[in-house]
Parts: structure tokens; C-alpha cells; sequence
């Protein structure tokens, strides 16, 4: 098996009708499909039942949030791999993962264009766009998740998502992964799958758990605890030359102050 697209569902049929209609319209057959339901009382439950010929495993039973979830996922996963394509999100159009994986890939990640809302709209994490990865990309920023595939052996190399986080753990696993452990990876040009947006991503959220906890937790060299100088890196996040230069001047700070 090649792939394993895996979707968490609670309480939101009509996103999960959408992703359903863009997964069981690829032309791209080798893969399984796992649908993780939380619970749902929305009637998501009879939908996947409807759908169930389509799909390899699901379950529909309470979790302890998003990253418990996409774990049963993985844990009953069996493809080369792994694709998390959560409700209301969906693939770009109907030939992306044949488009994707009609050559043979050895990277650990692959990660391509995220758009938001719409097929209309601009591709997200431009600044993370691109061929060459550094650490400070990671700072106020990652690899977007519905448009990255995951060697389902990284993660017995690297761990499982870290549950104690509600909306940042992907993050941490490509830290971990990719500066951390010198991790495989390959971006491919092309738009792979529509975030559509809302949930409990909110931007302070988003702030206190990925711009501070998680900044802290795996950049501790870094001034870390200086929060206006995160404000400033995330501002000049699509400016490289900008970004390199706040990035010197905090170790530098951080040199002379040791």
C-alpha cells in the first residue's frame, strides 16, 4: 500500500461530505482510507457508514483531542505513507496523488502548496515553500499539514504526536524530525489540498501554544522568552535576508549576555 489518507471527523458532516466526494473521486487507487470519528452526534457517524465500502478502517468513539485521534490513526495504518486529510479539507482535484506519487519517492516528507478556503485562494506558508529547509524557517511557521506526506516509518523513528499539545504538535514533529534529526524531505511545486480553515486554530491559540510553548520547548538557545522579537520574525517571515538578520542579531544578544 502506498498511502494511507487518514481523516478525524467530530460533529462536521458537511466538511466530512466534502472530503469524502475529493477522496473516492481520485484516480489514484493504491491507497487505504482511516476515518477517526470523535463521537460525532451530527449524524457523521451514518455518513461513514454510507461511505464504508470506501473506507479500510473506522471507528466513531471519544478521543482526548485531535492528536489522540490522528495517533489511532497511525497506529492502524499500513502504507508507505501517511496523508492527514481532516474534514472539510480536501485534494486539490481529482489527479494530485496520481500526480504525486507517479514517480517513486525516497524522502521521509514530502510536502507541497496548501490553499485556504478555496481553490481560488493563494497557496499558505509561502516562506516554507521551497527545496532547502533551515531551522529558523520554523520559527512562527510550519510545513503545512493536508499537503505534506509522512513516511509512516518516521514515525517509529521519531515518535507519534505529542498529545499535550491541541494544535501545534505536527509542528513539533517536523522540528523534531527534520532540524532535530537531519530528517529526508522533498517539496514538490504543486497545489496539494484546501484548508478549510476555522476549528480551534484561532490566533491567540495559535500564539500561545506554537509562537511561545513550542519556540521555547525546541529552539531553548534562541532569546525565546523575548516575545517582540517572535512578533518581528513572523512579520519578515517571506523576507529570507530579513529573517537571517533578526536571527544573527538574537544569537549574537544571546552571546553577549552569557
Amino acid at each position: 500500500m502506498k498511502l494511507s489518507i487518514i481523516t478525524i471527523n467530530l460533529n462536521n458532516r458537511d466538511g466530512l461530505q466534502k472530503t469524502i466526494d475529493s477522496v473516492i473521486g481520485q484516480t489514484f487507487r493504491d491507497f487505504e482510507w482511516i476515518v477517526i470519528d470523535g463521537g460525532s452526534t451530527d449524524g457523521s457517524k451514518e455518513l461513514i457508514k454510507q461511505y464504508s465500502s470506501h473506507i479500510a478502517y473506522w471507528v466513531c468513539e471519544s478521543d482526548n483531542g485531535i492528536y489522540n485521534a490522528m495517533n489511532k490513526g497511525i497506529r492502524v495504518a499500513h502504507g508507505d505513507y501517511l496523508l492527514f486529510l481532516n474534514s472539510g479539507d480536501w485534494l486539490c482535484n481529482s489527479k494530485v496523488l496520481s500526480n504525486v506519487f507517479q514517480k517513486e519517492h525516497t524522502a521521509e516528507i514530502i510536502y507541497g502548496y496548501m490553499v485556504r478556503g478555496s481553490l481560488d485562494g493563494e497557496p499558505c506558508h509561502a516562506a516554507m515553500m521551497k527545496p532547502v529547509l533551515f531551522w529558523y524557517d520554523f520559527i512562527g511557521n510550519s510545513l503545512p499539514h493536508q499537503a505534506s506526506f509522512i513516511a509512516r516509518n518516521a514515525f517509529e523513528k521519531y515518535g507519534l504526536y505529542d498529545e499535550t499539545y491541541r494544535i501545534a504538535a505536527d509542528t513539533k514533529f517536523f522540528i523534531k524530525a527534520i532540524v532535530w534529526n537531519k530528517a529526508s524531505y522533498e517539496f514538490i511545486p504543486m497545489k496539494i489540498a484546501v484548508f478549510e480553515g476555522g476549528g480551534i486554530s484561532t490566533s491567540q491559540l495559535m500564539r500561545e501554544e506554537r509562537d511561545i510553548r513550542l519556540s521555547k520547548e525546541m529552539f531553548p538557545e534562541m532569546m525565546l522568552d523575548d516575545i517582540p522579537l517572535l512578533t518581528t520574525l513572523r512579520r519578515v517571515k517571506s523576507n529570507m535576508l530579513l529573517r537571517k538578520s533578526y536571527t544573527l542579531l538574537a544569537l549574537l544578544s544571546k552571546k553577549c549576555t552569557n
